[in-house]
Parts: C-alpha cells; sequence; structure tokens
C-alpha cells in the first residue's frame, strides 16, 4: 500500500520559483499551503485541497501543529470527489475535536453520496430507506427513534394526495418516511421542532418536460430531504436533547398513462384546493403533505428544506442556499446559525402579498404563479407553501437549496452534491 502523500500548513510566503503569491508548493511526497491570515483562510485550505484532489493522489495525511478542526474540515470539503470520496488521515487533535469533525465527515459524506447516486439506483422508497438506517445507526439509543414509511395506495389512506399525485406516473412507488426522535422518554413530549424535506428522486418534469441539459442534474432534486436527514443525523451525534419529528417526501416525477397532467385540481386534506398548471413545479406539491403531517403532529416549529426553484439559482447562484419566512426572528436565527458554521446562506423576500400572486380560475391556489409578467418565482413557491402552514407569519422556515449541488466542478467544490445546508439546520437544532 502506498503512503499517503503530506500536506502540512504554513504562514509564510511560497518560494517565487512556485510563482507570485502561490497557495501551494511541494518538496517529494508533501506540500505545503500557504495561508495569507489577511484573507479567508478555510476558503484558501478548501481551494488548495481542490487543487490537490485534481492530482489523483489516493490519499492524503495532514501533518503539523497549525492544524485545528475547522481548517481539516475544510480541507475534507475540498478534497472531497464523487468518484473517489475524501481519503483523508487528521492530526491528532483532543478527542471532542476528533469525534465531531470525524461525525462531519461521515455524515456530510452520506449527504453527498447520496445525492450523486443515479435514479435507478434511488427509488423513493429507496432514498426513504437509506435515511432511517442512517439516522437508527447514528442513534445512541435505539429506543429514542421510531421510523415509518407510508407508501404507494397508503399514502391516498393518509391523505397524502400531493405526494401520491406526483409519484403516481412512475413505477416507482413514491412514499412518506417518519422518523420520530424522541430522547426525552416521554411519549407526549412536545415535537419541538419538525423538519420537512423535498424528496423528488427523479424530475423529467413530467409533462411539461424538462430539456435534457435541464435534466441532466435532476438525480439531485431530493437534496432537500437528504439535508434535512443529514442535518437530524448530525444534531444527534452531537447530543440532542429535544424531540424532532423528520417527513421525508419522496417520488419521482415521470410520464405515463398515469401520471399527473396540466389542468389537474388536487385537493388536499386541509381543504386547500390545487389547480396543476405546471408539473415541473412538483416539489411543493409534495411539501405541502410534509406541512400538514408536522402541524397534525402539532409541531412547534417547522423547517421545510427543497431544492425548489430556478429563481433561487438565478438570484444567488449555487455558492449560497436561500433562506425565505415571514418570521424576522427565526431568520436571524438561520442567518446567525449559518454564519457560525461557514455556510453561506442569504434571505430573499416572502411578504403577504406574494400569497396572492398564485391565484387560479378552477382552485383555491395555482401551483405556479399567476400573470403574465415575470414574477418572483422562490417567492411565490415558498407562498404556496405557506398556504399550507395555518399561522405561515411565524415559527416556519422556508430553505431553497440553490447551494446543495455544484453542476461542475468549481475552485471549492467537487462537481455533485456539496452538503450545503446540513450544518447550518444542525445548529438551529441544537440552539
Amino acid at each position: 500500500m502506498s503512503q499517503p502523500f503530506l500536506v502540512n500548513l504554513s504562514d509564510q510566503k511560497a518560494s517565487p520559483v512556485w510563482g507570485e503569491h502561490a497557495l501551494l508548493s511541494f518538496d517529494q511526497q508533501q506540500a505545503t499551503i500557504h495561508i495569507n491570515y489577511v484573507n479567508d483562510v478555510l476558503s484558501q485550505v478548501q481551494s488548495a485541497a481542490r487543487k490537490l484532489d485534481g492530482m489523483s493522489l489516493p490519499s492524503i495525511e495532514l501533518v503539523g501543529e497549525q492544524w485545528n478542526s475547522d481548517l481539516c474540515w475544510a480541507f475534507s470539503q475540498g478534497f472531497y470527489n464523487a468518484k473517489s470520496g475524501a481519503t483523508v488521515t487528521f492530526p491528532e487533535l483532543d478527542e471532542e475535536s476528533m469525534t465531531t469533525l470525524h461525525n462531519k465527515k461521515r455524515i456530510s459524506e452520506w449527504v453527498r453520496e447520496t445525492i450523486n447516486l443515479g435514479p435507478d439506483a434511488l427509488a423513493p422508497t429507496v432514498l426513504s430507506e437509506k435515511a432511517a438506517t442512517l439516522l437508527t445507526d447514528i442513534c445512541p439509543d435505539k429506543s429514542w427513534i421510531t421510523t415509518n414509511e407510508i407508501a404507494g395506495e397508503a399514502l391516498l389512506e393518509h391523505g397524502f394526495v400531493g405526494i401520491h399525485n406526483v409519484g403516481k406516473g412512475s413505477i416507482h412507488a413514491p412514499c412518506m418516511l417518519q422518523v420520530d426522535y424522541n430522547p426525552t422518554g416521554d411519549s407526549d413530549a412536545p415535537i419541538e421542532i419538525a423538519l420537512v424535506g423535498k424528496g423528488i428522486t427523479f424530475d423529467s418534469g413530467g409533462y411539461s418536460l424538462k430539456p435534457s441539459a435541464s435534466m441532466a442534474a435532476m438525480k439531485s432534486d431530493m437534496g432537500g430531504a437528504a439535508t434535512v436527514t443529514g442535518a437530524l443525523a448530525l444534531a444527534i451525534a452531537n447530543g440532542l436533547q429535544k424531540r424532532v419529528k423528520l417527513y421525508l417526501c419522496c417520488a419521482e416525477n415521470m410520464i405515463s398513462d398515469k401520471a399527473f397532467k396540466l389542468g389537474d385540481v388536487i385537493t388536499y386534506k386541509n381543504g386547500v384546493t390545487v389547480e396543476v398548471l405546471n408539473t415541473d413545479a412538483e416539489g411543493r406539491l409534495v411539501l405541502a403533505d410534509g406541512l400538514i403531517a408536522a402541524q397534525e403532529d402539532e409541531a412547534q416549529r417547522i423547517i421545510d428544506a427543497a431544492t425548489l426553484t430556478g429563481a433561487a439559482k438565478v438570484a444567488v447562484g449555487r455558492d449560497y442556499n436561500c433562506v425565505l419566512s415571514m418570521d424576522d426572528e427565526f431568520v436571524e436565527a438561520a442567518l446567525a446559525s449559518a454564519k457560525e458554521t461557514n455556510e453561506k446562506l442569504w434571505r430573499l423576500p416572502l411578504e403577504s402579498f406574494h400569497l396572492q400572486q398564485i391565484g387560479s380560475s378552477f382552485a383555491d391556489i395555482a401551483n405556479i404563479h399567476s400573470g403574465g409578467e415575470s414574477m418572483a418565482g422562490a417567492s411565490t413557491a415558498a407562498a404556496f407553501l405557506a398556504k399550507f402552514v395555518k399561522h405561515p407569519e411565524q415559527n416556519w422556515l422556508h430553505f431553497d437549496l440553490s447551494g446543495s449541488y455544484q453542476l461542475s466542478a468549481n475552485g471549492l467544490w467537487a462537481a455533485g452534491g456539496k452538503g450545503h445546508g446540513v450544518q447550518t439546520i444542525c445548529d438551529l437544532l441544537l440552539k
């Protein structure tokens, strides 16, 4: 077995032979990352890791005294790629830091690998089973966690018509996974936070068919489900002591003689009727069931996460996730958690008037914005979800995960799933 390639840190400039302001220099089987502490140190380390990943090194060992937990994590994030993962040996840190670091790496890579799986390998029920297995495995006391999968026609028995309609065109059964994490020992303990995730394992667009270039990355449309699963897993690993319930809304959006169609009207169990004007706006249709279920269980706060709109990506690109809510205090908490965990998050507007921009002539609302002019797509998508929250002005937070997937590699990230957002939501759970 070959020896790992060694990487250390230095606050000294590289020799001019490596170029002016060089980030990396090399000496036989070792590289040095030359840090400029005036600039963003974590980004420098992650960028250096990307450069080293491009050298096809099978494994790396971080050496030297300047490494800390945050720098190790940044390196691990950058060295990861979809083909080989990230084989990194960390330096000796204190026990708590090492445990935290290994948990973050394991769970982040689960999220990234799950998002990167092709749709043939990740049917809705497979996603459900993978999520349930991860959370059960990570839980220190198995009596604290219960899982329940509702699949196929059983969805109709429970009134989950959105998931059923979106998924009925596929040979793979749609499903909702419910995971109840309750470390209190009290079966009547309140659910302090509900997590709702969009789990569209492949999105063809349905009869509003996507062009090939837009469809190619749609294995990633379950990024919301993977992200909230990873966030809960990481919070559990970090000692979460409050009751949290997870709802994954999983389906494959395909075309067949059974698929839902434009002009269909869906009547949800809360009485809201929805006219389908675009079958490619399906994520909000499945999330509505999860929001209803969370409120039936009387969750005190609700966080949903989804790769919901192209509009969010147009607004902020793939470097940031977006957050939308009418609860200013909850948004500020989310922005603080993102800053604390070195993840990028940006607030987009959601106002009461956005709820008037999804009208329908044949139902209470439509599943896309109304009006002939270009509308605020991310805001009106969130407004649709607000119709399924009894009091949307408080205790509800919506993440549009524009930054959860990278179409092609850049200076910080490999192509594919990024795990971006997991730590932000984990931090919210713990606080």
